[in-house]
């Protein structure tokens, strides 16, 4: 099996900030919103968000590449969640967090870090048109050759893609989202979605290989 897929590595990123308070409190409206009104905002931000705290602070740390960066941008995700929780028209909780933890990055990035968002020129798909076979995880001579892969050399492969691929192997084959979800998330057509983690791809072979 894809060393992916496993989801046994990588464990670059776990976020316990809810749990330790890191977050501190949710912040309650002002004005005239009703104690049953924050309440219920309270109770949606808890069943919404939190559950997907984890890989909220997975996609910022690979973004950021630091993890105390990552908990600035998953704080700041996370209090904009809370004055957009009414807006969740309740269909796929973790894309919607990930699209905004996603956004709240480049925004980060492009205040603090600007040469970082290095973009990319996107091809039409180079794959055929995904399909409910289309999408499922198919083992390749190229997938073996990452299976093998000691986790620091993957790692540090991950690391140096241009954002737009990384972003898009990382919600691929580390976070497990579909096709459909990285195009919600990275907001961007699916074609460009298959193109970007196909060409991702070969940059982390010839990366490794150059690395053997």
């Amino acid at each position: 099996m894809n060393a992916f897929a496993t989801g046994q590595i990588f464990g670059k990123a776990i976020w316990s900030g809810h749990q330790q308070g890191k977050l501190g409190p949710i912040p309650q409206r002002e004005g005239s919103a009703s104690r049953i009104s924050a309440d219920d905002d309270n109770t949606r931000f808890a069943n919404i968000v939190l559950p997907h705290l984890d890989d909220a602070y997975t996609l910022a740390v690979w973004l950021t590449d630091n993890p105390v960066d990552a908990e600035d941008v998953v704080q700041d995700a996370c209090l904009h969640a809370f004055r957009a929780i009414k807006s969740f028209a309740g269909r796929n909780a973790r894309a919607w967090i990930l699209t905004i933890v996603r956004y709240r990055a480049h925004m980060w990035l492009r205040k603090n870090r600007p040469a970082a968002l290095v973009m990319v020129g996107d091809t039409e798909a180079i794959e055929p048109a995904p399909s409910a076979a289309g999408d499922a995880r198919i083992e390749t001579p190229e997938a073996a050759l990452i299976a093998k892969t000691d986790l620091a050399r993957l790692e540090a492969a991950i690391a140096a893609l241009p954002s737009p691929f990384l972003e898009t192997v990382v919600l691929r084959e580390i976070q497990g989202l579909n096709y459909h979800e990285i195009a919600e998330v990275s907001e961007v057509p699916i074609g460009t979605v298959m193109s970007r983690l196909a060409r991702g791809r070969r940059h982390l072979i010839a990366a490794i290989r150059r690395t053997d």
